[in-house]
């Protein structure tokens, strides 16, 4: 059980750093390149395009939903800091 957590770990780590490499350079080593077509690599090619898209859809939907129920909008985060720091002009700070 502990080697799957490590293989998962790894997997993680792996994609995040090169699905946009593999996404983007792939077509250009098969097309620019001319490099024949691997079977392996065509799976990688797929699954990183599915994690950009499942980024995206975090990024736009998922995303706004959270700020909506959690106030993480600018304006909220700049009022809260003057709420909590700001003394009138009579205070002594």
């Amino acid at each position: 059980m502990r080697e799957l957590r490590h293989l998962y770990g790894a997997g993680i780590l792996f994609f995040y750093y090169a699905k946009w490499p593999i996404l983007l350079g792939l077509p250009a080593i098969y097309y620019g390149l001319e490099y024949p077509h691997n079977v392996v690599l065509d799976i990688l090619w797929i699954w990183s395009l599915a994690l950009v898209f499942k980024d995206l859809y975090v990024w736009f939907v998922l995303k706004g939903s959270y700020c909506e129920d959690k106030r993480c909008d600018t304006d909220t985060k700049k009022e809260r800091k003057n709420d909590a720091g700001d003394h009138t002009e009579n205070e002594s700070p």
